[in-house]
């Protein structure tokens, strides 16, 4: 007679995993890393700091806005605090590439497309809800420094919301490139050279013959159309309004499907 084998039933219920749980994981990952700590908190500053002096200058030499907006002061701290936002996006996934803990996140959840989905969300998220909440601080302490130019309610919504819908984008961007390249380096070189390039490009076109390029490079470059969500007087013939933010949305779409096609296909 044969004695039946050993068997053991877990106490602790076995359920199926689900995108809750890839949301749980990468928000503690996320807020856990030393790089969300450090670009974060450098974004923070360029954006206060950079802010809180275009505000000084303006008001030390009594400039006269003429009634218009303050708001745009804060451009040029987004503008930098952006290329925190692009670090930090590649390393969110292209970090766990290269230590090679992207295997243990794919044994636990053997879904790639969520892993993908439940980092990106996670990401924006936190990106946006950074930007927004900062872009406003430094709004409403520029508009206390520089007593003259008003502000519409338009206005404070495109530079506080608009703003971080486009920055946290740009971050999804990045994260998909670091998907589809899987290298830190190269990633965040890419990216910077979105960013930089066509506005070099432009500065050295100076045929006649290639006006019209380069007025388009100049016109669809990410830096002023992320001026035009401050400005709708950036660009004559560009992206005005709100088309910034579709056109970024539209490529981050495209991006984010190549990453997810590349993650299922390719081997880890």
């Amino acid at each position: 007679m044969t004695t039946p084998p050993y068997s053991y039933s877990s106490p602790i219920p076995v359920r199926r995993a689900h995108l809750g749980d890839a949301l749980a994981s990468e928000w503690t990952k996320i807020r856990s890393v030393r790089s969300t700590m450090w670009t974060l908190g450098v974004m923070i500053l360029l954006m206060i700091g950079i802010g809180l002096l275009s505000a000084f200058a303006v008001a030390g030499t009594n400039t006269d806005l003429d009634g218009e907006s303050v708001l745009p002061l804060g451009f040029f701290g987004v503008l930098l605090g952006s290329i925190c936002v692009i670090t930090l996006g590649v390393l969110t996934i292209s970090s766990e590439y290269g230590t090679g803990m992207i295997r243990t996140t794919l044994t636990a959840c053997p879904s790639r497309v969520r892993v993908l989905a439940a980092k990106s969300i996670v990401f924006f998220l936190v990106v946006f809800l950074v930007t927004t909440t900062v872009a406003a601080l430094v709004g409403a302490i520029q508009s206390a420094i520089v007593d003259s130019g008003t502000s519409t309610g338009e206005d404070w919504f495109r530079a506080t919301v608009g703003v971080g819908l486009y920055v946290a984008t740009l971050g999804l961007l990045s994260l998909a490139v670091g998907a589809l390249l899987r290298h830190s380096a190269g990633a965040i070189t890419v990216m910077l050279g979105l960013v930089l390039l066509p506005l070099v490009l432009a500065l050295f076109m100076v045929a006649e013959s290639l006006q019209d390029v380069r007025q388009a490079l100049f016109e669809y470059s990410i830096p002023s159309q992320l001026g035009v969500l401050y400005d709708n007087a950036v660009t004559e013939t560009g992206p005005s309004g709100w088309e910034p933010l579709w056109i970024m949305l539209g490529v981050t779409a495209v991006a984010m499907a190549g990453a997810a096609l590349s993650m299922d296909k390719r081997d880890v």
